[in-house]
């Protein structure tokens, strides 16, 4: 039985986490399908959209994304402050710009005189809203509804159009999230539809290389410098991801060029590790990812004996003395 949601999002533990979500049957969601000879391209771009204005409505920052054939990976910082410091005014403004909302918030926007029992529906119902604007599973709903139905009505049909619930993994420290970005902005270049990072399609790696200042991404930043954004620079990232996609489309896998990028030592992560995380296959078989410590830690608080990936955990982010 599937492990509940809720049994894998702690924002106690981390606010990142890496999800994905697959076609059913694992049908085309996006691209050329060689089969019906039907062309999904456009469905990228529907989904990239989607992803981005639900972002400017949750409290949630998009950190990495890759839009596959028949799938797609996302990495999310989940920003709980942020939701909680928002007025209730903002809240509602926010929900009703994806749902129609609550007829009774509509008449307290719109400043129409309440009663003192209709003030508290408003009031209850707003801080439901909160909550779900830091909602992991409320925003991959939001953005896999929209898509299903537009790819149903398009295809003309009914019915599940995703193969179930979406995935999700934890990453516990700033090694895993380094690390999990770079899958998936790698995903093209491990599928062999893109032969570089910066040719790579509907991915976050083109886009902050062509665009590195356009707002829509969570910011890099030298973790010596500011305490905003991610703990590593956009030049430090993109030295990383050019040196691990080499080595994998080279099918050197564990190999370890002699020029590695500076972020490595500065995280104290090693090369071989990485690069055999990197080339793993497209799924998710790990709750979460980080140092040993904090996995056990992480279950202890869910009320779990263990989580899968101490031995991923261990290579990939060892303790540091």
């Amino acid at each position: 039985m599937p492990t509940p949601r809720k049994r894998l999002v702690s924002l106690d533990d981390t606010p990142y986490y890496h999800c994905i979500a697959r076609c059913v049957r694992r049908a085309f969601l996006c691209g050329h399908d060689p089969a019906s000879g039907l062309d999904f391209e456009h469905r990228r771009q529907w989904i990239v959209n989607r992803m981005k204005f639900l972002a400017s409505v949750f409290a949630v920052d998009l950190c990495a994304y890759a839009v596959m054939s028949n799938h797609y990976h996302v990495v999310f910082r989940i920003d709980m402050d942020t939701a909680l410091s928002w007025s209730d005014l903002e809240i509602a403004q926010r929900w009703t710009r994806i749902f129609n909302g609550h007829e009774l918030v509509k008449r307290w926007l719109s400043d129409a005189a309440l009663t003192p029992a209709e003030q508290i529906i408003v009031g209850d119902t707003v801080a439901q809203w909160r909550e779900r604007m830091y909602d992991l599973s409320w925003f991959m709903r939001c953005l896999n509804e929209s898509i299903a139905r537009r790819a149903n009505a398009e295809d003309n049909c009914t019915g599940r159009f995703w193969e179930g619930r979406f995935k999700s993994q934890a990453l516990l420290d700033e090694r895993a999230v380094l690390s999990c970005m770079a899958y998936v902005d790698l995903n093209p270049v491990r599928a062999a539809v893109a032969a570089t990072p910066e040719t790579s399609e509907y991915t976050s790696i083109q886009e902050r290389i062509r665009q590195p200042d356009r707002h829509g991404l969570y910011a890099m930043n030298d973790q010596h410098v500011v305490s905003e954004g991610l703990p590593f620079s956009l030049k430090d990232y993109l030295e990383f991801v050019d040196w691990a996609g080499r080595s994998i489309r080279q099918g050197k896998k564990g190999a370890i060029t002699e020029e590695q990028p500076p972020v490595l030592q500065r995280l104290h992560m090693d090369a071989a590790p990485v690069l055999d995380y990197l080339s793993k296959k497209e799924e998710l078989p790990f709750h979460a990812i980080g140092p040993v410590v904090r996995l056990r830690a992480m279950a202890e608080g869910m009320g779990m004996k263990f989580l899968r990936g101490i031995s991923v955990g261990a290579r990939l982010c060892p303790a540091v003395s």
